[in-house]
């Protein structure tokens, strides 16, 4: 883990990062001199390794990974986190009308994005809203048929939300917290001026800057194909998974950026909103009082040279 330093007037600016997830979480802050630097270092750091502990599908022993091996009828115990999670999954799913679906687990996997056998029951399985049964309250889950979690698509956006929860309770006020393309945001900078967060273009295997946004509170995230995806038989297979085709993505949007309250929040209706295109996803965003911006990958015109 590092830690970076820089001075300020009154604030002094923070730079903490640590690996989470097969990446690098990255917290920018303004906080007083006196603040314990160790005390939230380890407190990020411990924030980001119990969501990647309780929701990878990389980690066999990790809290989703034994709810998958568990029987048809078994309930099973949620972790608080895990909990939370899946209870916000589940509503995004509904309000979405299934675009958004946890159930995918074994399609992720036949198609090469997740490690596992999908044991043949990727074609036929259930969506999650009808497959499993969660309890809020007792904070437990089971499945009335078989299914495969998979949580990639909200659990990032939701360690996020860890690490501005973390530096709000050592009471930084100023911050700017990401991991990957997911971001979270409050109080601006300490003159009054917002945070500017980039949005990619979609371009593979370059990163570049398409536009800005102004960010004060609130978080952004983004989901597209120009970063995982497959090729088969010459076409491009984005890494999202379509639940009502039961295959991923064949559309022509690359990238739906979308600004919400919480990157939990926001990563999961990128999802839901990149599945459904802009035709629907539009309305849907705008009825669920968020902002979407859609990237369309266009076709590169091709020259002839004269003969």
């Amino acid at each position: 883990m590092r830690i970076e330093l820089g001075k300020g007037p009154l604030l002094t600016r923070r730079v903490i990062n640590g690996p989470t997830m097969g990446s690098r979480f990255v917290a920018t802050f303004f906080a007083p001199f006196g603040l314990d630097l160790a005390a939230v270092a380890r407190d990020l750091q411990a924030a980001v390794d119990a969501v990647d502990t309780q929701m990878s599908t990389w980690k066999p022993d990790s809290a989703l990974m034994r709810f998958n091996r568990s029987p048809v009828g078994e309930w099973f115990a949620l972790p608080p986190e895990m909990a939370q999670v899946i209870g916000a999954a589940l509503q995004i799913g509904r309000a979405s009308g299934g675009a958004f679906d946890i159930g995918v687990g074994d399609l992720v996997v036949d198609w090469g994005f997740s490690p596992g056998d999908a044991s043949g029951v990727a074609e036929r399985s259930r969506p999650a809203l009808e497959a499993l049964e969660f309890d809020a309250v007792g904070l437990r889950l089971r499945k009335r048929v078989p299914i495969t979690l998979d949580l990639n698509g909200i659990a990032k956006g939701f360690g996020v939300d860890e690490l501005a929860r973390v530096l709000s309770a050592h009471g930084v006020r100023h911050y700017l917290v990401a991991i990957d393309g997911e971001v979270r945001a409050a109080g601006g900078r300490p003159d009054g001026t917002p945070w500017q967060v980039a949005i990619e273009a979609p371009e593979e295997g370059r990163r570049s800057v398409d536009s800005t946004v102004d960010l004060i509170d609130g978080a952004l995230a983004t989901s597209g194909d120009y970063r995982h995806f497959v090729e088969r038989d010459g076409e491009r297979r984005a890494h999202t998974m379509d639940p009502k085709s039961r295959a991923p993505l064949r559309h022509g949007m690359a990238s739906v950026t979308v600004r919400a309250e919480t990157c939990m929040a926001a990563d999961a209706w990128a999802t839901a909103l990149l599945v459904l295109g802009p035709e629907a996803g539009l309305p849907l965003a705008a009825a669920q009082g968020i902002e979407a911006l859609y990237m369309e990958r266009v076709p590169q015109l091709q020259t002839r040279s004269q003969e």
